[in-house]
């Protein structure tokens, strides 16, 4: 066992656990953020997408101890009274079914749109094609990042790079 620190969210956290412990599992059980899921538990599905500095990141498969930066997860984006505008753009366009992969394409969503504000459908496509939906909600989820963008641009939310400074 260590004393493993992290950022998450915006706020500092210590857990004591075996640094190989999935990062999934401390959020979930430790820190009782249940936005990532877990489905695949290989890092394929997508459903358990963190941000990790900017960058999408399985974190079925990232040892805890591994991660040095700052980690913004689902919850992390917005909350229910004032909504990032992906989360808004997904619920406008209700582009969520059963919900176990909005987690993965709205995480993943938003790393692309911090690169990209105004992506085409073939980049939006490309962009999530890593992210599983079981369902098959694909053409609303394309359709909520193209709001979200739109939504991005006309509400000055604050792009990655922002956020750093």
């Amino acid at each position: 066992m260590s004393a493993i620190s992290l950022n998450v969210n915006g706020k500092a956290h210590k857990v004591d656990v075996d640094p190989e412990t999935p990062l999934l599992y401390i959020l979930r059980n430790d820190l009782q953020l249940n936005g990532a899921k877990y489905g695949c538990g290989v890092g394929q599905c997508g459903s358990c997408t963190v941000i990790v500095d900017g960058e999408a990141v399985r974190s079925c498969i990232t040892p805890v101890g591994s991660v040095k930066g700052k980690i913004t997860t689902l919850e992390g984006l917005g909350t229910p009274e004032k909504p990032h505008p992906i989360q808004q753009a997904w619920t406008e366009e209700q582009a969520v079914q059963c919900g176990y992969c909005m987690n993965g394409h709205m995480m993943t969503a938003k790393v692309l749109l911090d690169s990209n504000p105004q992506p085409t459908e073939t980049q939006i496509r490309e962009g999530l094609s890593d992210v599983l939906c079981r369902c098959g909600t694909y053409y609303r989820v394309i359709r909520a990042v193209k709001r979200a963008g739109d939504l991005m641009k006309s509400s000055g939310a604050p792009r990655k790079e922002e956020q750093e400074r």
